[in-house]
């Protein structure tokens, strides 16, 4: 009744604080499924009736046709189930009743069907069941994704028996907005404050460029001025913020190495972020028991791999996620998987790109086609134990997830408690799994992440961490064998039981109204250095986050110190940290420092631009378009000709242009670009 991730994590989870004694109520829509649960379960119909009128601001931006406020009459019943020590409460009505099918609205209903709105008249109805069938018992709302749930932080605030804990299932745009009249109007119906938070954007004309290209990186969208951002809803008014994993939270405190790190610094939410940052915690996340039960061993490797019509001697790398091209990384994977085998790699490949009815994509089934009897590809939804004999019979998994949107990806370790040594992308989300870690930690191999669609460098890399898989395999068993137990020791170590453990610290703490905190070590990795002590600051974190002032409470910087610190920040491509260490401190650096600083960028007199930097992967101009008050601008990229190591040239940059730069490290940053 949730579907997606979210479904197994609050399942799983409810069920152990359950088996630990603590009462736990789901409330979800009943999705017009009433009938089929009473033939499943025993459903209680409770004496629960709620009749009011919804008042519906419409954008007129939007809502083409409509008028400017619709009243939605709502009549809500709620029933109940009994399953595993979890009361399941299902709210029934006209409106939460449709998409049976579906659940969730398409996207495509915005603007020109009501249905749109069934999630808003979820978190409506949420509320004032709350507040009538729980009255003025004291509770934890365990509230799941902020975009389904903005109100209730708000609605509930005052509150003092209901305390809300609001967790961060998927990097949806962290400045995702909503329209701000209709949130008040919402607010005001369910007697909470209307004051709504200001988040108007930062006025710097040189990020123009900058703010354009967002929209091609899934990180960042614009909205009108009468919008307001449902992330710092959430922040200002929760008790607690928590995350799926470190990776995750680190991730959307600060953007870093991102294109859209420069930008969401200048946001008012970056410093909303960071006042309530003593909020969050990492509540985790798990494997599923049974998935954790099952014995690898017992899974027959030749009748499996020969069942797909796969030849069980060679090796064989799996991929299995919800089919979602650019997210992830399916179609740079396909991309790879033709390659190599084109170049004739003796592999399997078993990729399963779910959506529940067969692959319409061309290119996918012409690779498929191309490749019987090495590459084994399907869409439909199977039976559990059929993927963990896919994963028992794998020999490696694939998990090129991009643009920071995966927060935990159960999916990897699922194929890591199996055995299969990870082949994925280096994403701060995806981190715990450790196969972007260096030895003796890692289990197995990372490539840079990525933040374009069909993107050549991380195609390249996926063929190269293809290549150097088959040849650990074959010739450096002993290794592989390590590898792979050490895939299966840490996959292992996320269960529900742990993760039950780490959500109920912190909602202990919530309870008994001790003062959250916001760790040292999370401060010093955002460089929040005005948050600590001088005894608290590092040394390491200064100089990462270029910051000579954090690092002069701790101790003089003299020319090494200075030296250091221009050599930290060449390598991340922070030149206005190096500009300012050359105007600081000019006997640190050397006059070749100062010649690379300086002369990285030029125009010939053929009106050539010149970029050169030895650890760029990739260069890319970025023009401006004009700005249109009706549609949303974008850019033109224009990339860069590599004509030697680290030295690129193209056309001449018009005003306005920058340039987005890709380095070997992985770190995508800007700089200028100059003119002549």
């Amino acid at each position: 009744f949730l579907q997606g991730g979210t479904s197994v994590y609050l399942w799983n989870l409810s069920r152990e604080f359950a088996a630990r004694g603590h009462r736990v109520s789901l409330v979800t829509p009943a999705h017009g499924r009433l009938d089929d649960l009473r033939g499943r379960y025993d459903v209680e119909d409770l004496g629960y009736s709620d009749d009011y009128l919804l008042p519906l601001v419409l954008d007129p931006e939007v809502w083409h046709g409509f008028p400017a406020e619709v009243g939605l009459p709502v009549h809500t019943t709620a029933h109940r189930i009994r399953l595993e020590g979890v009361d399941l409460y299902f709210l029934s009505n006209d409106h939460l009743d449709q998409l049976p099918d579906t659940f969730y609205p398409p996207y495509s209903a915005k603007g020109r069907d009501l249905v749109f709105f069934k999630p808003l008249v979820f978190q409506v109805d949420s509320v004032r069941f709350l507040r009538r069938w729980f009255g003025e018992e004291r509770a934890i709302v365990h509230a799941h994704e902020p975009y389904y749930h903005y109100l209730l932080p708000a609605a509930l605030r005052d509150d003092p028996d209901k305390l809300v804990v609001s967790t961060v299932q998927s990097n949806m745009p962290i400045t995702k907005k909503v329209y701000a009249p209709e949130v008040r109007r919402l607010l005001e119906l369910l007697g909470a404050g209307t004051d709504l938070p200001q988040d108007s954007p930062p006025a710097v004309p040189d990020l123009e460029a900058v703010r354009q290209y967002q929209q091609l990186t899934h990180l960042h969208y614009e909205y009108p001025p009468d919008h307001v951002a449902l992330y710092r809803l959430v922040l200002e008014n929760a008790d607690l913020i928590d995350f799926l994993s470190p990776g995750q939270l680190d991730f959307y405190a600060s953007f870093r190495d991102t294109p859209f790190e420069a930008l969401f610094a200048h946001l008012p939410l970056a410093r909303a972020v960071k006042e309530n940052a003593h909020k969050m915690f990492v509540g985790g996340c798990a494997i599923s028991d049974q998935w954790l039960a099952w014995d690898p061993r017992e899974v027959d490797r030749s009748a499996v791999l020969g069942g797909l019509g796969l030849d069980p001697a060679l090796p064989t790398f799996f991929h299995n996620a919800r089919y979602a091209l650019h997210h992830k990384g399916q179609l740079e994977l396909m991309r790879a998987v033709d390659r190599v085998l084109s170049d004739g790699l003796a592999a399997n490949f078993v990729v399963r790109c779910i959506s529940g009815a067969p692959l319409d994509d061309p290119y996918f089934r012409e690779v498929a086609e191309r490749h019987r009897g090495r590459l084994h590809l399907e869409s439909e939804r199977v039976d559990e134990r059929r993927v963990f004999e896919y994963a028992s019979a794998a020999d490696f998994c694939l998990f090129p997830s991009k643009f920071e949107m995966d927060t935990f990806l159960i999916a990897q370790g699922e194929a890591m408690a199996c055995g299969a040594v990870p082949i994925a992308t280096a994403q701060e989300g995806m981190a715990h799994f450790r196969h972007a870690r260096p030895e003796p930690e890692t289990t197995g191999l990372a490539v840079n992440r990525s933040f374009a669609e069909d993107d050549p460098l991380l195609i390249a890399a996926l063929v190269a961490r293809i290549g150097e898989a088959v040849t650990l395999w074959s010739e450096d068993p002993a290794r592989y064998g390590e590898l792979s137990e050490r895939a299966v020791t840490v996959a292992r170590q996320f269960t529900w039981e742990h993760c039950a453990d780490l959500h109920l610290a912190a909602f202990h703490r919530l309870w008994r109204a001790e003062p959250a905190e916001l760790p040292a070590e999370r401060a010093l990795r955002h460089g929040w250095f005005d948050l600590l002590k001088d005894e608290e600051i590092t040394a390491e974190a200064a100089l990462a986050h270029g910051d000579p002032g954090a690092y002069a409470r701790l101790a003089p910087v003299d020319t090494p110190v200075a030296r250091r610190f221009f050599r930290a920040a060449w390598e991340r491509a922070d030149f206005t940290t190096c500009e300012r260490i050359v105007d600081r401190f000019p006997t640190a650096v050397t006059a070749d420092d100062v010649r690379r600083l300086r002369e990285r960028c030029s125009v010939t007199d053929d009106g050539t631009l010149v970029y050169r930097l030895p650890h760029a992967e990739r260069v890319q101009l970025v023009i401006p378009a004009p700005r249109d008050p009706a549609a949303r601008a974008l850019p033109e990229v224009r990339e860069l000709r590599r004509t030697g190591t680290g030295v690129f040239e193209g056309p001449p940059p018009p005003p306005g242009a920058r340039l987005l730069l890709t380095l070997s490290s992985g770190r995508v940053t800007w700089d200028e670009a100059r003119h002549g």
